[in-house]
């Protein structure tokens, strides 16, 4: 694929065919995209691109759509990700900055670059086993039951309730909290089950015991905060999208409900030259997926965990790329430091 107007004419067959989801003849192609050439000629370089597997006929049409190998040429043939406009740039920003705490902020995200891309938004949430403690509080509900809190310095809270095994007043539970405060606070999450031992020894023998569940507490609360967990929003544009599922939409609902897949899938997926990564149809290597395409980039401290897109291979790939790369920059500065 060497001469520059045969790649005109995939790009154009890609772009109409997105928009449109309708197969592409040689007259529409003249007609529309002004290539400065014959029907004729146009039909000549379709059958080249069609020999090499490039864009195919669908059952007995005229017209011609692109494979997965005439996607990822196109795809592979965008050398920069377009910046998004001032407005979109703008909704992104005053959107994401109203939130509250890590679960809006990956919640608004979501619903924002689905509604960006009309696609299904999925985001990983951030590898928090270097977050810092920032906090912790123990809230007196009942004698022996304990509200624990651990909010880390990613801004995510996990709370549970807890048996302390002993009665407790308030004077006391405020004591060993701030006995818990200062030997912990700044510790990463992943490291407290290491110092945990140390604080709980230094307690008065009296409250060890509320002080060594207070302490497990703590260990699920971190643990729960280390799991691979994702959000997503957007599976109703799926459903808008049946024609291009002509197998089944089912595998791909699947894949989005069991998690682990999709969260295998992105944490695989290396970024290119461009800040972005692109699956195409069968390069997934998840069956359920052939028919699907996913966009993804990394966000955060180390771009460790992964924000991206999932839709059908008849995907408009630039604005997808961009929205995906714009909305993950501004992720990352509301979560950095």
């Amino acid at each position: 694929m060497s001469e520059p107007r045969r790649l005109e004419v995939l790009r154009a067959i890609v772009e109409d065919y997105v928009h449109s989801r309708e197969p592409v003849g040689s007259k529409a192609l003249v007609e529309r995209h002004h290539l400065g050439v014959s029907s004729a000629t146009i039909r000549n370089d379709m059958a080249a691109l069609e020999d090499e597997g490039l864009i195919t006929a669908p059952h007995t049409s005229a017209g011609r759509i692109p494979t997965d190998k005439g996607y990822r040429l196109f795809v592979d043939q965008i050398s920069a990700v377009k910046p998004l406009s001032q407005a979109e740039r703008r909704a992104i920003q005053s959107l994401l900055e109203g939130a509250d705490d890590l679960d809006d902020v990956l919640d608004r995200t979501v619903r924002l670059l689905s509604q960006l891309t009309n696609q299904v938004a999925v985001v990983q949430y951030p590898h928090l086993s270097r977050a810092l403690i920032r906090h912790i509080e123990f809230v007196l509900l009942a004698p022996r039951k304990v509200l624990v809190v651990l909010i880390a310095n990613s801004g995510k809270v996990e709370q549970r309730v807890i048996d302390v095994g002993q009665d407790l007043g308030d004077d006391a539970l405020a004591a060993l909290r701030t006995q818990f405060l200062g030997s912990l606070a700044g510790t990463p999450l992943g490291q407290l089950g290491q110092s945990l031992p140390g604080v709980v020894s230094a307690v008065s023998p009296a409250q060890r015991p509320a002080a060594q569940a207070l302490a497990h507490g703590l260990e699920l609360l971190a643990h729960s905060s280390r799991e691979e967990r994702m959000v997503m929003a957007g599976t109703a544009n799926l459903a808008r999208s049946n024609v291009d599922f002509p197998l089944s939409i089912g595998p791909v609902l699947e894949a989005l409900e069991e998690q682990v897949v999709m969260l295998r899938l992105l944490s695989e997926m290396a970024q290119d030259h461009r800040g972005v990564a692109v699956s195409i149809g069968r390069e997934n290597p998840y069956d359920g997926l052939a028919e699907a395409s996913v966009v993804a980039t990394g966000y955060g401290p180390d771009s460790a965990a992964k924000i991206g897109v999932l839709g059908p291979t008849r995907m408009d790939y630039p604005t997808t790329m961009a929205a995906v790369r714009a909305v993950a920059r501004y992720l990352s500065r509301i979560l950095g430091p």
